[in-house]
């Protein structure tokens, strides 16, 4: 996807327009970059079965024992895409499944050995980015602090949008 700005109307905001549009091209794209920043750690220490995508859930999963739908809430993956992903990681045994006592439509997932050694290469990457980020300069506490809590107004803004407006 590929946010255009030819289309816009134009208006004092149209600078506002700009950055908006700017940021949220930013965003996609660091995104599709983290992936590929995982694939290359992966490929230097030999993981070849396994792809980005999943190994962020593995990581956002961690030591929890968590539902698909628990998943989608969070906000980390689409249902498809998720349930997809997260039968593929039972059977390549990065996961083990148990359907709910109560609910037994409902599955409950949790890392096995093999998936927790995974989230701890995803967790190793990060800390040595957060590491080097500091150490260079290139972002610190207070640069940190305000990304986050700008993205976190962003979120409350599209799901009070998604929530509100239809």
């Amino acid at each position: 996807m590929s946010f255009q700005k030819n289309i816009l109307p134009t208006s004092d905001a149209g600078g506002f327009m700009d950055g908006y549009l700017d940021a949220l091209s930013l965003v996609e794209r660091l995104h599709r970059l983290l992936l590929d920043v995982i694939k290359d750690e992966f490929e230097r220490v030999g993981v070849i079965d396994i792809n980005a995508v999943q190994a962020l859930l593995l990581f956002n999963v961690g030591d929890n024992e968590v539902t698909a739908g628990e998943l989608k809430t969070r906000g980390y993956y689409q249902g498809s895409n998720v349930s997809y992903n997260l039968k593929k990681l039972v059977e390549m045994g990065y996961m083990h499944h148990q359907r709910c006592e109560i609910d037994r439509r409902s599955v409950r997932v949790r890392l096995t050995e093999k998936g927790r050694k995974i989230r701890d290469i995803v967790s190793g990457l990060f800390e040595r980015h957060a590491e080097g980020l500091e150490a260079k300069g290139v972002l610190g506490h207070d640069g940190i602090d305000q990304i986050t809590a700008s993205l976190r107004r962003v979120e409350r803004y599209w799901t009070d949008q998604i929530r509100y407006i239809y």
